[in-house]
């Protein structure tokens, strides 16, 4: 069985990689403690919203990006390869959708 914390912690991995940061850096922009920030990577503990929306930031990456690369990694791992596609979910407000994605618009 795969871990939700294990796939946040490849996730952000993965970002903090790709942009060329060190742990060092990230953790001293989200104002989290070194250590901590390495056992969330290596999936040992579970961070909270608040941590991961400040790691977010510090990887200049919408919180939404990383959470949705996690989900699609999860679908994968469960079998169930599902994604939005072009659906927006009725939780979203309308005039979000018109403002960041008006080609979803009906």
């Amino acid at each position: 069985m795969v871990l939700f914390r294990q796939e946040i912690g490849d996730v952000l991995r993965d970002f903090r990689l790709q942009k060329g940061r060190t742990l060092r850096q990230v953790a001293g922009e989200a104002s989290v403690a070194l250590g901590y920030l390495s056992e969330v990577e290596r999936g040992q503990k579970e961070a909270s919203s608040e941590i991961l929306a400040a790691v977010a930031e510090a990887l200049d990456t919408p919180l939404s990006v990383i959470l949705g690369e996690v989900s699609e990694r999860y679908s994968v791992a469960e079998g169930v390869n599902v994604r939005l596609g072009d659906r927006v979910p009725d939780t979203i407000p309308d005039d979000l959708v018109t403002d960041f994605a008006p080609e979803l618009v009906p």
